[in-house]
């Protein structure tokens, strides 16, 4: 494990710093991230992503999903797949250890269909037990925080589940197909697995939390936004490389998906999609945590 981005956002104070997964881990989480705000109020976004399991050290707030949801943050914190931009609210000078739960993660972890959770949260410590409190205040009392980040995976480590390899090898298969294609096709999916296109979303839909024409939209904006941010990459050249129907049409899958129109990613980002989108520098993470 080692620390890679240590990052401050030089126009707003706030830091993000990553640690990689352990590679026995990497299939199951993906980087663990501390945000620090250090101011009294501070007010954000989230791109549409994966579970995150979060660890709120100081400061409270809220979340507000993109279906107008509102949910005061537990101090042990899951949050569920989110199919939109999350805009959050921090009070008090606010510390938070989270982490990316991968599909795998999720399954090994116990937790119900994903489908369930979409754009939802819930206190961990109340759902899946005293031991996340534990984990908190372990937490708390760790000052040098590259040895709280060990103690949580080992503590991550300690929640899984034994997993079948036909699991492993189908997330595997979904993995790559949402990772490797700038528009990923239903038809491609279906051919590799060799399920109907019924059970593929019975499957996608416990794992990922929607069905894979929703997982597919997912994924293709936020890959290019980060091309976008990142590379610098012309958006309309990414909106005939991404089979849109046309610039309207990217434009509003930008919007839902990252909060962000096109214009607004490249010239005025918030911090946190300036931080966020720089996880794709991180080597040891699986290729869709590095693009989500």
């Amino acid at each position: 494990m080692h620390q890679v981005f240590p990052g401050r956002d030089i126009q707003t104070p706030v830091e993000l710093r990553y640690w990689e997964p352990p590679e026995k881990l990497r299939y199951y989480f993906g980087s663990i991230y501390l945000f620090v705000a250090h101011i009294a109020d501070y007010k954000d976004m989230t791109r549409a992503d994966m579970p995150q399991l979060r660890f709120m050290l100081s400061g409270s707030g809220e979340y507000e999903f993109h279906d107008g949801a509102v949910f005061a943050t537990p101090e042990v914190c899951m949050v569920g797949p989110t199919m939109g931009a999350t805009h959050f609210s921090l009070q008090g000078t606010a510390e938070v250890f989270g982490i990316s739960v991968l599909p795998l993660g999720w399954h090994a972890m116990g937790c119900p269909d994903a489908h369930l959770w979409v754009d939802k949260l819930c206190d961990a410590n109340v759902k899946a037990g005293p031991q996340y409190g534990q984990q908190l205040e372990l937490l708390r009392a760790t000052p040098d925080r590259d040895a709280a980040a060990a103690s949580i995976w080992k503590f991550l480590e300690a929640q899984l589940k034994p997993v079948s390899k036909q699991m492993m090898d189908l997330v595997t298969t979904i993995d790559e197909w949402l990772g490797d294609a700038d528009s990923p096709q239903i038809e491609d999916i279906v051919a590799k697995t060799g399920l109907s296109a019924r059970q593929l979303a019975r499957y996608t839909n416990k794992l990922y939390g929607a069905p894979p024409k929703l997982l597919a939209r997912k994924y293709r904006a936020l890959r290019c936004a980060s091309q976008i941010v990142i590379d610098r990459k012309n958006w309309m050249e990414l909106c005939d490389e991404g089979n849109f129907y046309d610039q309207s049409h990217f434009i509003r899958e930008i919007k839902q998906f990252l909060g962000h129109t096109p214009h607004q990613l490249l010239h005025d980002p918030t911090a946190v999609a300036r931080l966020t989108v720089q996880r794709r520098a991180l080597t040891g993470l699986v290729k869709l945590n590095r693009i989500s």
